[in-house]
């Protein structure tokens, strides 16, 4: 059995689609079992609308919400809160096995570091969502916003964090692995990219194959594109406005004549496929990776399906023995001795 946290209160839609969208993960997924965290009564009100197995879900009753707009800092010391509460279950009790929220990321991340704490040896823990790409798969992001600003070693762990992911999560045997830069030349980008190059060249453990441009994190060959949370979270806040607008023209020139609407009919498979291809919600969210347990961030705007979606994610990655594997590459890789042999 699969114990997975649920902040029932985190999110826009919350707990009605938080709740929709757990039970929908137990029907798919017999081996899981889900506590949610949040106000019982309303919880229960949500649940008793569906269908589902009783045996399999559990309600942690708090009644303090963190609001997108909270300090982060400040709402680590509310305990009873529905995030919060769960962090402090999920570093207690060995039995739950991953936690997944669509609350407020700032809290997310301050609450993950704090409360639960990271894999020793880990600078920073990162978001690190699934990009769709051309390739009908998906590539990696990391950091996407949990850490605006850098140093190498950091962007170093985050090279390995994620090429333990990719493994794990997605059974890529060999992730290869980019620099986001304004350029692919090696003399490209500022002092810090400049020098995680150097150090990303030397590193065992990872297929680094240079720097990358933005337009490679969707049509590239890499499967991991490493970033400083501010320019990675500019990217992924681009791309998505990229695939929002090219949905909405398609959806506006396919309605606008009698022509286009019968052309459609023709096409409405293939752009039914192309939708399911390029669909963000498919990983359900961002990994916070570097944690001692499996946490999962969905946006604060998620559906049903997306928080179902994220719920067998979290279940996923656990069954793959993510923690482990990153422990085991923090061990096989020395980042501080790299990084002393250069600047001698």
């Amino acid at each position: 059995m699969i114990k997975i946290l649920v902040d029932a209160m985190g999110g826009d839609k919350a707990p009605a689609a938080i709740v929709q969208g757990a039970v929908q993960a137990l029907e798919k997924d017999r081996d899981l079992h889900l506590i949610f965290t949040g106000r019982q009564s309303e919880i229960q009100a949500e649940l008793n609308k569906l269908k589902y197995d009783k045996a399999r879900v559990e309600i942690a009753d708090c009644q303090d919400v963190i609001d997108m707009n909270d300090n982060p800092v400040e709402a680590v010391r509310r305990s009873d809160s529905s995030m919060m509460k769960a962090y402090a279950m999920l570093r207690k009790q060995d039995d739950i096995c991953a936690f997944v929220t669509a609350g407020s990321t700032g809290a997310a991340i301050a609450g993950g570091q704090i409360l639960l704490g990271r894999i020793r040896g880990v600078k920073r823990a990162a978001l690190c969502p699934a990009i769709p790409n051309s390739r009908g798969h998906v590539t990696l992001l990391c950091d996407c916003g949990a850490n605006t600003e850098c140093k190498p070693i950091m962007l170093c762990q985050f090279a390995l964090l994620a090429s333990a992911y990719a493994k794990v999560g997605f059974g890529i045997a060999n992730p290869k692995v980019g620099l986001l830069n304004n350029g692919t030349e090696e003399h490209k980008g500022d002092a810090l990219r400049q020098e995680t190059y150097k150090y990303l060249s030397e590193m065992q453990g990872v297929d680094f194959i240079g720097n990358v441009e933005g337009r490679d994190i969707m049509i590239g060959e890499c499967d991991v594109v490493v970033a400083d949370g501010y320019t990675g979270n500019i990217a992924l806040k681009s791309i998505e406005g990229c695939g929002k607008l090219m949905l909405g023209v398609m959806k506006k020139e396919f309605s606008a004549t009698l022509r286009s609407k019968i052309g459609y009919l023709f096409l409405k498979k293939a752009i039914k496929n192309m939708r399911g291809q390029l669909d963000f919600e498919k990983a359900g969210g961002a990994l916070l990776l570097g944690l001692k347990k499996v946490v999962v961030k969905s946006h604060g705007s998620s559906k049903p399906q997306t928080i179902a979606a994220a719920i067998a994610n979290a279940a996923n990655i656990y069954r793959g023995g993510l923690v482990p594997a990153v422990e085991k590459s923090l061990e096989s890789v020395d980042l501080n001795s790299i990084i002393m042999e250069s600047a001698e």
